[in-house]
This record gives structure tokens, sequence and C-alpha cells, in this order.
């Protein structure tokens, strides 16, 4: 849920990159909202069978564009591609078959020219943090 909210925090944020993580997980409770969407649109009656869409399913899909948007840009250009890579999509089948194989790829290593490669920066600590530059050691136990 975390990488879900991150990429919500960053919803109209076009430019670094995105770890494979944040836009599966992303992905994975845009899914998971949707179908609880679908499944109140189907208890309420608000499943319109000639748009084949509803009512929640339709506020869920609007109000997530921009954010689904951006983090698939940023996916891309932590492959090394521009965001303009998303328009293959609009190629029946394969467009989307591609931009799979994109999204699943590794990222690059080091900077690209896109930004620092998000999986080099070091994770915070705050249990035993020591000063920058020192090295970590192990509390000393007196005996």
């Amino acid at each position: 849920m975390n990488w879900f909210m991150t990429a919500l925090k960053n919803y109209a944020v076009f430019s670094g990159r995105s770890r494979r993580s944040e836009y599966w997980y992303f992905g994975l409770f845009y899914l998971i909202f949707y179908a609880v969407c679908a499944i109140v649109d189907g208890i309420t009656g608000s499943f319109d069978r000639a748009s084949g869409i509803g009512i929640f399913t339709g506020i869920l899909a609007f109000a997530l564009l921009i954010p689904s948007l951006s983090v698939s840009v940023r996916r891309l250009h932590d492959t090394g591609r521009s965001g303009w890579w998303l328009l293959i999509g609009l190629i029946p089948l394969v467009g989307v078959i591609i931009l799979l194989v994109f999204f699943a790829q590794d990222s690059e290593a080091g900077a690209n020219r896109f930004g620092a490669n998000p999986k080099a920066a070091a994770p915070v600590c705050s249990v035993g943090a020591t000063a920058p530059g020192k090295p970590w050691s192990a509390p000393q136990v007196k005996r």
C-alpha cells in the first residue's frame, strides 16, 4: 500500500524514475479498487451495459487517470525510455505486449538522462544511525 500512496503523492510528476515495485503495486491496488467498485456498481444497479462501465468504476478510472499515466511514464524513464513510448499501447495487442515487456524490465544501472537510479538511494534507518560518512558499528555490550 505504501507504493500506491507514493504514486498518488507524485500524481502529476512526470519526471524522474519509478521502481518496478511502485509501478506493479500501483497496478495491483488499482485492480483491487476497480473490482470493489465494479461489485458496488453491480449491487447498486449503477452499471450501464451499453457503455460497459458503472458510476463508481467511472469515477475511480477518472480519478486515477493522471496518477496511472505519471507512474507509467516514470517507469519507462527507469528503463531508459521516453514517456512517449506509452503511445505504442494504442497499437492493438502488440503495443500492450511491448509495454508489458518494458514495464517488467529491470531499471538501468546508475543514473540516466531522467535522474538517479531509485534503487541506489540508501535506505533510511533510524535505529542505531551514525553520522554521515562513518561506518555502522554494532553497539557494545558491557560485561
